[in-house]
């Protein structure tokens, strides 16, 4: 099991950053795919047409999400927190996720930084 850390800064409003995380109409824009999403803690969320479930174990708007994501039979629980802090013009978002089994790490690294972060920055960062 292996953990990943990372950090990202957006330049655009905290809500609108925000939304990119939680709202399922905004994740289908920036990633192209209808999402299962809502904050409700123990509800269940599917991005990526199922590649990516799990559940919501906590959310506080606009400050942080924390969810389990599933990956079959598991002893420990990869848990994904997400922080939201202004920083100047920009919104810094911290990612903390842990127990990734070792064979879907690299790929889980990629997605992250990529498929993730990667396309929300652009999606939100377009003038």
């Amino acid at each position: 099991m292996k953990d990943f850390k990372t950090r990202v800064k957006i330049k655009a409003e905290m809500e609108d950053v925000f939304a990119a995380f939680t709202n399922p109409f905004t994740i289908e824009l920036w990633s192209g795919y209808p999402a299962v999403m809502s904050l409700e803690p123990g509800a269940e969320f599917s991005l990526w047409e199922g590649d990516i479930c799990g559940c919501i174990l906590e959310a506080e708007e606009n400050v942080k999400v924390v969810q389990e994501w599933f990956f079959g039979e598991q002893e420990e629980a990869s848990i994904v927190t997400i922080k939201f802090f202004k920083d100047g013009g920009k919104i810094q978002v911290d990612v903390n996720h842990t127990n990734i089994p070792d064979e879907a790490y690299e790929d889980i690294c990629e997605g992250w930084e990529e498929y993730f972060l990667g396309a929300i920055k652009t999606f939100l960062e377009i003038e």
